[in-house]
């Protein structure tokens, strides 16, 4: 293992506050070391006190090597509401071709594109929406992988952060939620932790999916329906964060 390697995985070793501190310290990149700079919250923190982002990426594919951000979405929040007013949404160029199955999904065409900005053009506006507040996602693999690829291409660096996972709440909460052939032939149907199928469980309302910003609220206030039906206001963040 290389010195680098070795000081990587020191810091990966050590709680999110001082992780922050660490790579602020060793970033290269004047965008993430502000984002550092700018800190973490105490794993001791209660929910009922962190400032949240909800974020979504819509992309052009599930593998974050093979594929690109098209549209972001974000609003940030509390427990106590959701700031609609100061909710962002870019349509963004990708570095590699749409797909057809992806223009389905998504909505975002060729001509959509064609005049979008460049990921890089956005970063300073993007910060300014990340900085300081905990990203809250529904299925991590997307934004933290994509994320961190997508920095390494422009920055050449990646990014580090906590984050809370609703579909990974939702998971927990229903670690049957698969039944076997037998128990279905008995009745137990499977339990989907999709992210408009998890919010039809809180008597939330139906959102049309796959609108990064939309996706975006649509999180936003699962994660407060979570915690209102399963948690606590006085939860420590750091019982929920990855």
């Amino acid at each position: 293992m290389s010195s680098e390697e070795q000081a990587e995985n020191s810091v990966t070793r050590l709680p999110w506050p001082e992780q922050f501190k660490a790579l602020a310290e060793q970033s290269k990149s004047p965008i993430l070391k502000a984002y550092y700079e700018s800190g973490c919250v105490s794993p001791e923190t209660p929910l009922s006190e962190v400032p949240f982002v909800a974020l979504d990426f819509e992309t052009t594919g599930l593998d974050a090597n093979q594929h690109s951000i098209v549209s972001i979405g974000l609003v940030p929040f509390t427990l106590d509401g959701i700031q609609l007013g100061k909710a962002r949404h870019w349509i963004v160029r990708p570095k590699l071709p749409l797909h057809q199955t992806s223009i389905t999904i998504h909505g975002i065409t060729h001509s959509d594109i064609d005049q979008a900005p460049d990921l890089n053009d956005i970063l300073k506006d993007l910060f300014a929406c990340l900085n300081g507040r905990i990203p809250v996602v529904h299925y991590r693999n997307i934004e933290r992988s994509f994320f961190d690829v997508a920095l390494q291409w422009r920055l050449g660096e990646g990014i580090r952060f906590p984050l809370i996972d609703t579909m990974a709440i939702e998971a927990h909460l229903h670690p049957d939620r698969n039944p076997s052939r037998w128990q279905q032939l008995l009745g137990k149907k499977p339990v989907s932790i999709r992210l408009a199928d998890s919010r039809l469980r809180y008597g939330l309302p139906h959102y049309a999916a796959h609108n990064a910003l939309i996706d975006a609220v649509a999180t936003a206030e699962l994660l407060q329906a979570q915690v209102l039906h399963h948690f606590s206001r006085d939860t420590r963040v750091a019982d929920l964060w990855l």
